[in-house]
């Protein structure tokens, strides 16, 4: 579709700007402003084995190191709260937050103690849908998300998933078997994989209709050039002249028992809560190894070494590393995008925060979309999306994040010795035993590459 090719590359070149870095002399967040409202991200890098397709940061779990990480995770958690920090909604991503199930339990026990915290969401994988990880937080999380990708068996394999979380037969099971357990569960999907057919596209759809969950979320693939190299190599170059294809399949035979609720996500007709933190707050403090604030027009990134993120705690300052201040019209350009991926753009709202009227603000962006026939309510008050708009809108936070995740990769390939043969070597050391990363070792690493 051309205004989705036109767009994307537009995307793609603003992502050279707005993803520009600069290291921080001091290493701090800013202080709490008055009367904001914020939601807490945390972050948990651990799996069990790592996913190829994953830019995320992530690293082999190893309890040790994990009883380290989260110990200094609780210690900048109440950093933040003497800020000023004060959070209703909690979002804990990874990584596995499950993967070690009595520290994820601590750490949302003190947030909740800390903080105003009234909603609590967590992924997690689909080989910790049992009760041995689900009854320690079914009174503690309100929306649990499951990492589930696809229900081909083909395609779990070529993700390296089928042995580490089951077929696609067990893990409807499980899902089954945690039907009405929590307020929300929600399955994310990956559609336009390069090897993934029409049919077992359909298959996907079908299958989830049928899946316990009250939110189903169908993610493009979002391959980093680094991951989109890998798998060209192994499964084939990523498509995205059928990706819109493919949305269309999706929403149109979602629609029956599901009912858009973000551009990718879709909710059951009449419940269920929205698993996207970027939708419902605009600032958010983000906490561990990787995490990346928004907070007052600024993005920061914290340290993606756990070294170097155990070293700064331990020296009591923050684990924030870099930053990338937005001036006003990018700030009025990245409200356009992410109010628009919820669906709707309140005009009014825009022109109290900013002091502009919307329409010769971003004349442009929205000539552009009105032309392309994205709107389905333009009025005086509120914009709201078309089909052909939610894609759109798709296509923007798809080379967003892929942005991101260049990144993340770029900051991972940045790190040294053995953090950095823990995530692109065997894993192991010169005498061939596991390697695991030296928690107490405070040598500074390479932390991010600014460009």
């Amino acid at each position: 579709m051309l205004s989705e090719r036109i767009i994307s590359a537009v995307m793609r070149r603003g992502n050279d700007k707005y993803l520009r870095f600069s290291n921080m002399e001091k290493p701090e967040l800013p202080p709490a402003i008055a009367g904001r409202e914020y939601l807490l991200y945390v972050h948990v890098p651990f799996c069990e084995r790592l996913c190829p397709y994953c830019s995320f940061n992530r690293f082999p779990y190893e309890q040790s190191v994990a009883d380290a990480y989260f110990e200094r995770l609780r210690v900048e958690m109440r950093m933040v709260a003497e800020l000023g920090y004060d959070f209703a909604s909690m979002y804990v991503g990874g990584g596995t937050p499950t993967i070690d199930i009595e520290q994820l339990v601590k750490t949302i026990d003190l947030a909740r103690d800390l903080f105003s915290i009234k909603e609590v969401s967590s992924e997690t994988n689909p080989n910790h849908l049992y009760p041995q990880w689900v009854d320690p937080i079914v009174d503690r999380v309100d929306r649990f998300s499951v990492g589930v990708q696809s229900l081909d068996d083909e395609l779990l394999r070529q993700m390296d998933r089928y042995d580490k979380y089951g077929s696609a037969y067990q893990i409807l099971e499980r899902l089954a078997s945690i039907d009405g357990v929590f307020h929300s569960l929600n399955v994310d999907m990956i559609f336009n994989f390069p090897s993934q057919t029409p049919d077992k596209l359909a298959l996907d759809v079908e299958l989830l209709k049928k899946a316990g969950c009250n939110q189903v979320t169908f993610y493009p693939l979002m391959a980093s050039p680094a991951v989109a190299e890998s798998l060209k190599s192994t499964v084939g170059r990523v498509d995205y002249a059928r990706e819109y294809q493919y949305y269309k399949f999706i929403t149109a035979n979602l629609a029956e028992i599901f009912e858009p609720a973000s551009a990718w996500t879709f909710s059951r007709v009449g419940g269920g809560m929205i698993d996207e933190y970027i939708v419902d707050y605009e600032d958010y403090v983000g906490i561990g190894s990787g995490a990346f604030s928004f907070l007052d027009g600024t993005l920061y990134t914290n340290t993606f070494s756990l070294r170097s993120y155990n070293a700064a705690i331990d020296e009591g300052h923050s684990s924030v590393v870099a930053e990338r201040a937005f001036g006003k019209g990018d700030r009025m350009r990245y409200r356009f995008l992410m109010q628009l991926f919820s669906l709707r753009l309140d005009k009014r709202q825009f022109a109290r925060d900013f002091g502009a009227e919307i329409e010769w603000a971003l004349a442009f962006e929205l000539a552009y979309f009105r032309a392309a026939g994205a709107f389905t309510v333009d009025n005086d008050t509120e914009l709201v999306l078309s089909e052909k708009g939610r894609y759109l809108l798709v296509a923007m936070m798809r080379e967003f994040f892929i942005g991101v995740n260049n990144l993340r990769d770029q900051a991972r390939a940045a790190l040294s010795g053995d953090e950095r043969r823990l995530l692109f070597g065997d894993g192991c050391d010169e005498t061939g035993r596991p390697l695991v990363v030296a928690v107490a070792d405070t040598e500074s690493a390479e932390t991010l590459p600014v460009p």
